[in-house]
């Protein structure tokens, strides 16, 4: 996880000079930038501190170890639900969504409907039913 975090720290220290640099070129009259800018640096460094968390948790990965051999990966790697049909509702929810950019924002309304319903029922496909954990 330490590459994962550093990926996400370093950019982070580029948003905080940029965005004070940014506040004394304007001599700190443009608001709108300046808050944008820091934003930025807060959201990478919120990663990147969950990435160090992670690491301090979880320990060294396989992908970490340098000298690592390829059946240290073997074996499960997560839960996969192959025969899932909720990412299709999903998926026309955000479709309609971005149709309602275009054609009208009433069409938001049933793609927020359609986008909850499947990303609830996505989220908790294995808390009920026949596959139940």
């Amino acid at each position: 996880m330490r590459l994962e975090a550093n990926i996400f720290t370093i950019p982070s220290l580029f948003f905080l000079v940029a965005g004070t640099a940014y506040g004394i070129f304007t001599r700190w009259s443009e608001w709108v930038g300046i808050t944008a800018i820091l934003l930025t640096f807060g959201m990478f460094i919120m990663v990147g501190v969950y990435f160090k968390m992670l690491e301090k948790r979880h320990g060294m990965r396989a992908e970490d170890d340098e000298n690592g051999e390829i059946s240290q990966l073997s074996g499960e790697q997560g839960v996969y639900a192959p025969w899932s049909w909720w990412p299709l509702p999903l998926a026309l929810g955000a479709a309609l969504s971005f149709v309602a950019l275009a054609v009208g924002w009433w069409i938001l309304v049933p793609a927020s409907v359609i986008g909850v319903v499947g990303l609830c029922g996505w989220v908790m496909e294995f808390s009920t039913g026949r596959h139940a954990h």
